[in-house]
């Protein structure tokens, strides 16, 4: 388990560097962004590692039917963190649709994965994302909205959404539980 706090940690530092740390990210330039890739990077590999190794059981087992609606959390998941929401006519007032997206993504699978890892694991990424939203508002109090786009576009990035859930659904079947009924 300490190597999956270690990886949020990082996560949560890496992310929020540039806002709480101003006057030594700056000089940093360019320099900056790879060395935030990098621990990026690190905190991915820190949290699959931590997670996969924790001692895993179920606190609870979760209802079935829950699985559905992480199903579908997850498709409006990703269609949030798709451009869809930027450059469509549905969302596209919606100021941090990436991270919101995140956070539901965060959710979907505290739906179903009722363990002490996970709820380290989608807690701590669900607060960073609820604190990197609360973070940009008060940096950048002053945001305006992209232009509105074209209900095609919405429906487009939609479509995307629901080809990249059953891709994604698949790929995790084969390294994983499979996220479908019955699968």
């Amino acid at each position: 388990m300490t190597l999956l706090v270690l990886g949020i940690l990082l996560w949560w530092v890496a992310h929020l560097f540039k806002r709480l740390a101003p006057g030594i990210r700056e000089p940093m330039g360019n320099k900056g962004k790879g060395l935030v890739a990098v621990a990026l990077v690190a905190s991915i590999v820190l949290m699959v590692l931590g997670y996969r190794s924790a001692e895993s059981y179920d606190l609870a087992l979760f209802p079935p039917f829950l699985q559905h609606i992480n199903n579908l959390l997850m498709l409006i998941a990703l269609y949030f963190t798709s451009p869809g929401p930027s450059k469509g006519a549905i969302f596209y007032k919606m100021r941090h649709p990436m991270l919101t997206g995140f956070a539901l993504w965060a959710v979907a699978h505290l739906l179903v994965n009722w363990d002490p890892a996970s709820f380290v694991l989608f807690g701590g990424l669900l607060a960073w994302a609820l604190a990197e939203m609360a973070v940009i508002n008060r940096a950048e109090p002053n945001w305006t909205p992209n232009p509105k786009g074209s209900i095609a576009k919405d429906a487009m990035f939609l479509v995307a959404s629901v080809v990249l859930l059953v891709v994604i659904g698949y790929v995790h079947g084969m390294v994983g539980p499979s996220p479908f009924p019955g699968g």
